[in-house]
């Protein structure tokens, strides 16, 4: 039980860069997320370096959609880990008038039997 407590993410632990500027236009280019994303690929927890890895993104920053905008979540425990790239990052964001949002990710529902 303790374990499923100590896994449990807070609100806060996660926040969204979404692809739309302050005034509401779309960023572009429009693989500026997996862009990023793979800039910050190397900043994982110790022990999950593959052969492979270089193949993967961060756990700490991914690319996502929120409804329908390109995104990219951000892990706050990035700050602790490597402030530096927590705050190009931010910085990223911020220079280029990007909204963010902290939020966390919900699971998807289960569809329910019957029901479209």
């Amino acid at each position: 039980m303790a374990e499923s407590a100590q896994n449990k993410k807070e609100p806060r632990d996660e926040f969204f860069i979404l692809g739309i500027t302050s005034n509401g236009r779309q960023f572009r280019p429009s693989d500026w997320a997996e862009r990023l994303c793979g800039v910050m690929s190397c900043f994982r927890p110790e022990g999950t370096t593959s052969r492979h890895s270089h193949l993967q993104f961060s756990p700490y920053v991914h690319p996502t959609v929120v409804n329908g905008v390109k995104s990219v979540v951000v892990n706050a425990k990035l700050r602790q880990i490597e402030p530096m790239a927590y705050h190009f990052v931010v910085a990223f964001a911020n220079d280029n008038d990007l909204q963010m949002v902290e939020a966390c990710l919900m699971p998807e529902p289960e569809p329910q039997p019957g029901k479209p």
